[in-house]
């Protein structure tokens, strides 16, 4: 007997600009008609690129790592570090798309941020996170320009934006060290004066993440400085001399991690680095933090996209896969998940790419300052919220695939550990969401300008059911609004631990609310210049996840203390 056994079809993935209806349609509604038709074809090309090419080679790269040979074979230190084919092929489209250079073509003024954006969103998701160093690259080109130091302009920002794979560099961002990635003001790292404008740095970054980089920007303490963060000054150095060896640097190792394995991620010792300060000899934390914002701006936009690869592909499989006789399609649980993820999603992309616009505003020179003031705030809820979403997404697509979805050579685990990242990397949730509470106590204006964006969307919308959705997002809102000032007003000092214990619920409501809210006034325009239903629906579904994640907040700060720390709790105590 000739037994033939059923193989499972494998997801396909298409054109991913032409079947992505929530970019090309957001593109349509923001960018004028003339700049969408000059950008268009590159955005499709991409599109192409990210379906096949790329995707084919993503596959095909699955078992290729970053290797590091410290010594050569004569005894010579070397520390080379070989990237993977993917990286390569990577790197040199990025420079040849423009996906940094895009966002620095005066070309298309506060445009060029979204079409450098949605070049990298269509970019990421096979390119095994090459936007990492991308990212570093972009807030470093935007950090040293704002720094106004000329002679370090001139010599790295050309290469940081060029288009030419020839010159193009990218930068790291070396600011975690074994004392903490969050709170850097312990950092270890000293800088020596060695001369009128040369410094020498001493120390271990414990986790860099750009270690084949030409330069980069880091952190370190002048000798004499205080502690904390104020005394930590912003660096320049650039890795390697004129002989093309590492300067003064060595590599420890390169970290094993979950997820983001391509990444050469590496442990190093700066043993006498050569390194200029961009600005002052003090406030490094403070002068670092253009690159941060964007780096979290990229970490925001690339979770839509992650999203958006797992449901591609989720949804080509449903197509192909049967049970119980028929499509999963078909099947109705299948098809409410599903719609449910990509509501998820489709909140992600608006919320990601809204901080966009109001970058490249920023940048224009050309904001108000309502919307400047949201900015503020917005980076931090925004990488924060779409973080959370890209891991509870890229679970679901590894399940909706079932067994296949556990199994290595299939690609689809390399979403879901690749995804765990995004909550962590660039502040986790809960350092965001302190960070939104510091933002706070330097004024409101953040917070009320974000309250009158959704009440402004919620005014102008037609639809019945969208006008309950953006009223939920309203009254999410009002009530966070309320939460924060009832428990900062009584008492703040005695109160600071509740604010604390309630930032994350806080945050992720002010997250999800403005999501919502952008979500609804999307899918207005959608229904006026589309005749298309589909971004409503997603509207709808959206409203019905939760949204006020404020309801229901512990009152009882010692049984949260006794249940966190597993410690005795007298009976009747926690009531």
């Amino acid at each position: 007997m000739l037994f033939q056994p059923f193989n499972q079809p494998a997801p396909r993935l298409g054109n991913q600009y032409d079947t992505d209806r929530v970019l090309r349609a957001y593109l349509k509604r923001r960018l004028p008609l003339e700049m969408l038709t000059a950008v268009e074809p590159a955005l499709r090309e991409m599109g192409e690129l990210a379906g096949g090419e790329l995707y084919d080679l993503q596959l095909a790269d699955r078992l290729n790592e970053p290797a590091l040979t410290q010594w050569d074979a004569w005894g010579e230190r070397i520390d080379r570090i070989d990237v993977t084919p993917l990286w390569r092929r990577a790197e040199r489209l990025a420079a040849e798309f423009g996906v940094v250079g895009a966002a620095y073509d005066p070309t298309y003024g506060r445009f060029a941020r979204l079409h450098q954006f949605a070049l990298a969103y269509l970019f990421h998701p096979s390119t095994d996170v090459y936007t990492c160093p991308l990212a570093m690259t972009d807030g470093a080109a935007r950090t040293l320009l704002l720094s106004r130091n000329q002679p370090l302009i001139d010599r790295a920002v050309p290469h940081l934006t060029s288009r030419d794979p020839a010159t193009f560099w990218t930068s790291g961002q070396w600011m975690t060290e074994s004392t903490g990635g969050s709170d850097v003001g312990r950092s270890e790292t000293v800088a020596c004066r060695a001369g009128e404008n040369e410094w020498r740095l001493y120390g271990r970054k414990w986790f860099t993440s750009a270690t084949t980089s030409q330069m980069a920007l880091t952190l370190a303490r002048p000798e004499g400085n205080e502690p904390g963060g104020r005394g930590l000054a912003l660096f320049y150095l650039e890795l390697r001399d004129e002989n093309g060896r590492l300067n003064h640097l060595t590599v420890n190792r390169l970290k094993d991690k979950l997820g983001t394995r391509k990444v050469p991620t590496a442990e190093l010792m700066l043993d006498g680095a050569p390194a200029v300060p961009v600005m002052e000899l003090g406030n490094g934390v403070r002068n670092i933090v253009p690159m941060l914002h964007l780096t979290r701006t990229w970490n925001s936009v690339m979770a839509a996209a992650t999203m958006r690869r797992g449901l591609a592909l989720t949804r080509d499989y449903a197509q192909r896969r049967e049970a119980f006789g028929a499509p999963l399609a078909r099947q109705p649980l299948h098809v409410d998940t599903l719609a449910w993820l990509q509501a998820e999603a489709e909140a992600a992309f608006h919320l990601s790419f809204f901080l966009v616009e109001l970058i490249g505003q920023d940048e224009a020179g050309d904001i108000a300052r309502e919307e400047a003031d949201l900015l503020r705030l917005l980076t931090s809820l925004a990488k924060l919220t779409t973080g959370r979403q890209a891991v509870a997404v890229a679970t679901e697509v590894l399940e909706a695939h079932g067994g296949a979805g556990y199994v290595e050579d299939t690609g689809l685990p390399l979403l879901l550990r690749d995804s765990q990242v995004l909550p962590i990397w660039e502040g986790t949730t809960n350092v965001l969401a302190l960070d939104t509470l510091r933002a706070l106590a330097h004024g409101d204006e953040g917070l009320m300008a974000l309250g009158r964006k959704v009440t402004a969307i919620s005014r102008k919308t037609r639809d019945a059911d969208l006008l309950a959705a953006a009223q939920a997002a309203e009254v999410a809102v009002h009530h966070a609004l309320r939460w924060v000032s009832g428990v900062a007003a009584n008492q703040p000092a005695a109160n600071r631990p509740a604010l604390e214990a309630g930032a994350r619920r806080f945050a992720l409501t002010l997250g999800r609310a403005l999501a919502l809210a952008l979500l609804v006034e999307a899918a207005e325009w959608s229904l006026a210049h589309e005749r298309d239903g589909r971004a409503r629906a997603a509207a709808l579904r959206f409203a019905q996840t939760p949204i006020d994640w404020l309801i229901d907040v512990p009152a009882d700060a010692v049984a949260v203390h006794a249940l966190a720390n597993d410690e005795a709790l007298p009976v009747g105590r926690s009531r």
